[in-house]
């Protein structure tokens, strides 16, 4: 059975944010807010924990998981970074975006794209995760919830505690943070490429349309 956290969505209680952190060290599961839907998350070096999140979203080794993190110097201890990715990057972190860049070698080959060897790379504009990455000290390798046969993720706290409290070990509940997920750019490939339109403007990064 999961636990079960409701955080105030603007000043999250940091006892429960602290637990929550400590949960994910111990090789815990957990769902959390963000600036545009929820997440599974898993601590960056738990094989298991990162296995258990293929199994609830019916993943496949080409799945793109999602370094979240907390500000630019640390995406670039984990993601290669360019000048001109970096201006893009800086324009529009925190946000409801997600970018694909190389890895680097500090990145498990487990997290990256078995091909490309990229990985997504995303800082949130929410309180909950802001605190939950302070407190951690490190990125939360995450993956949007989606879950097999659901048209959109869910948002309603208790409704994922319910389908989700044998397969997770802690549901944060933050309210409701929307059903559309960031927008998705690739910085691996220049000129860069849109691989999902979402909640993220293209107009922030001089962008238009899909790739």
């Amino acid at each position: 059975m999961s636990q079960y956290f409701e955080l105030h969505p603007q000043n999250p209680q940091l006892r429960l944010v602290r637990r929550a952190a400590e949960i994910l060290r111990a090789g815990g599961v957990i769902v959390y807010p963000t600036d545009s839907c929820y997440a599974l998350g898993c601590h960056i070096g738990d094989k298991d924990a990162l296995e258990r999140i293929r199994r609830i979203r019916d993943a496949d080794r080409h799945h793109h998981f999602t370094l979240v993190c907390r500000d630019l110097a640390e995406i670039a201890r984990y993601a290669k970074v360019e000048t001109w990715q970096f201006r893009m990057l800086k324009a529009a972190t925190p946000g409801p975006y997600t970018f694909l860049l190389a890895a680097t070698k500090e990145t498990p080959r487990r997290l990256q794209h078995e091909k490309r060897r990229t990985i997504g790379i995303r800082v949130p504009d929410h309180e909950v995760p802001r605190l939950l990455l302070a407190e951690l000290g490190e990125p939360i390798m995450s993956s949007t919830l989606l879950l097999p046969g659901d048209d959109m993720p869910m948002t309603d706290g208790r409704e994922i505690r319910n389908r989700l409290e044998h397969q997770v070990d802690c549901v944060l509940d933050g309210g409701h943070c929307g059903i559309e997920p960031t927008t998705v750019v690739d910085l691996a490939v220049s000129p860069p490429v849109v691989a999902r339109i979402g909640r993220g403007d293209l107009s922030t990064l001089g962008l238009q349309g899909a790739g």
